[in-house]
């Protein structure tokens, strides 16, 4: 599959946000949206589809892991991708988020070329 992808990456602290977001920009054929919050990604998520989604566990109003579960739940969007990106590295924490359904889990501090590899792997980009 080619052409051009969607990310909706859903943080709540503005500099991580941001290191996101350009470290995903190294990735030409990927749009990202940003969402400040579970709520605001529940809002992005209505308003269009998303070929995946990264988001934090810990944020003000949703719970990450909430709108993991969300995102399960709702048929337009069950299939989407989810990378949890978090601070949280505990075991119980990681296969939690994986019985919700994320597909991956990176802890905190992220190292860009961790993230754009998981976001090619689970896009199944080349190169």
């Amino acid at each position: 599959m080619s052409g051009t992808y969607t990310c909706l990456v859903v943080e709540d602290s503005p500099m991580m946000r941001q290191l996101l977001v350009l470290a995903l920009s190294r990735l030409k054929n990927l749009k990202v949206t940003e969402a400040d919050d579970g709520v605001d990604g529940l809002r992005k998520l209505a308003a269009g589809k998303f070929d995946i989604i990264i988001t934090d566990i810990n944020m003000p109003i949703m719970y990450g892991l909430k709108l993991v579960k969300r995102v399960r739940s709702d048929p337009t969007h069950k299939d989407v991708p989810v990378i949890i990106i978090t601070t949280e590295g505990s075991s119980e924490d990681r296969s939690r988020a994986l019985q919700l359904g994320a597909n991956a889990y990176i802890t905190k501090p992220i190292q860009a070329p961790q993230v754009i590899a998981k976001v090619k792997e689970l896009l199944k980009i080349e190169g």
